[in-house]
């Protein structure tokens, strides 16, 4: 006999008229406070308020990023000014639409806590898409800029410094633009997930044979596809030197599963509050002779370390 007490949990799930979204059991993993309308512009919700196991899943991911940068917004949001972010290649500003929404909204509702989050993005209709949604969520600490990384670093719209920069999936060499912006604009922090690096793979190639000559570790990029893999991960390790040499620490570690995405490398940075001149210069070091070990000396200039005294390398 059916306990009439405890219906089926495909009735239980159900809202009833006029329930709140954010609170009801279909979409339980959704936090209170959350933007339900932002939540279906992104596709994260159907247009009926409802998850389904693609969008569970990606709202999970969501989340694991944002406990990686939650604090740091923690951290710049205590002065005066308030926090400023750039985050670079923007898209749709999916990753700036959640930070706004999970930090103003839900970690810190009705509190006074200032700051702006600007979307950096080179195609005009995203921009204008994004300048719309944000005015009709009331999301007015946002601003959209179509740019390229390096107008950015020369525009009036941004301030001199910039306490975070994000760069979400970047393409090739577009992780080392924001890379270079966030050391011109003496970046705090810095959270990247790079994507798709094929620049050094096609140096790997091109110097195949003359390496084959002068080194048996060329046997670990002379087929392609492991040119393709290898210089993959020779970048982020240059990326990594290049910015310890500047003087950040920094930390590399998984964004989510690999069963979720292969572009799963999360890199983090943060500017040493006291600068420590020996440890930049062995990282330097060592990122010249990684350039010259691999034939890779063309590329100096793209991995290039700001000199000693730039505003690349003041402390806090």
């Amino acid at each position: 006999m059916r306990n009439h007490s405890n219906p089926p949990a495909s009735k239980r799930s159900r809202p009833t008229p006029g329930q709140n979204l954010a609170t009801s059991p279909v979409i339980e993993e959704i936090r209170p406070g959350q933007s339900i309308e932002l939540l279906k512009e992104l596709h994260i919700l159907t247009r009926e308020g409802k998850l389904n196991q693609d969008t569970r899943r990606k709202l999970k991911q969501v989340y694991h990023l944002y406990q990686f940068i939650a604090p740091l917004l923690e951290e710049v949001s205590g002065g005066e000014a308030g926090f400023t972010l750039a985050d670079h290649g923007a898209g749709k500003s999916y990753l700036g639409f959640i930070l706004y929404d999970l930090f103003f909204n839900v970690a810190h509702p009705g509190k006074k806590t200032s700051g702006h989050i600007f979307g950096i993005e080179t195609r005009a209709e995203l921009v204008e898409k994004s300048r719309i949604l944000a005015a009709r969520l009331g999301f007015e600490s946002m601003s959209f800029l179509n740019l390229s990384v390096q107008q950015a670093t020369l525009s009036a719209d941004l301030p001199q410094t910039v306490d975070i920069v994000t760069a979400l999936h970047a393409c090739d060499t577009a992780t080392d633009d924001a890379i270079a912006f966030g050391l011109e604009k003496r970046a705090r922090h810095m959270v990247l997930v790079p994507c798709c690096q094929a620049e050094l793979a096609g140096v790997l190639k091109r110097n195949r044979a003359l390496a084959l000559v002068k080194t048996p570790l060329a046997e670990l990029w002379r087929h392609p596809l492991h040119a393709r893999e290898f210089g993959s991960q020779i970048t982020n390790v240059l990326r990594c030197l290049q910015l310890e040499a500047s003087g950040y620490q920094v930390t590399v570690t998984e964004l989510v599963g690999w069963e979720h995405s292969m572009k799963n490398e999360l890199i983090l940075a943060s500017r040493s509050a006291t600068p420590q001149p020996g440890k930049a210069l062995a990282a330097k070091v060592r990122l010249q002779a990684v350039l010259q070990e691999l034939g890779l000396g063309e590329l100096t200039t793209r991995f290039a370390v700001a000199p000693q005294g730039s505003t690349a390398v003041k402390s806090c």
